[in-house]
């Protein structure tokens, strides 16, 4: 090894758990397929859902 590779091996980081599995997430899933489905029914961030005000999320159907 040379002194000209030891600074970049210094700066090289193990890749976490994390990292991996978000990589791995990346090549398997077809996130626009599972974007536009999930699209319809996620919440808009409107006040007041279609549940009303102070009622429970599990009394919502």
């Amino acid at each position: 090894m040379t002194s000209a590779e030891e600074p970049s091996l210094s700066r090289r980081r193990k890749q976490t758990k994390r990292e991996r599995f978000l990589a791995e997430m990346d090549a398997v899933v077809r996130w626009a397929g599972l974007v536009a489905l999930i699209e319809p029914h996620y919440p808009t961030g409107a006040i007041g859902g279609p549940c009303g005000p102070g009622l429970r999320s599990s009394s919502c159907a």
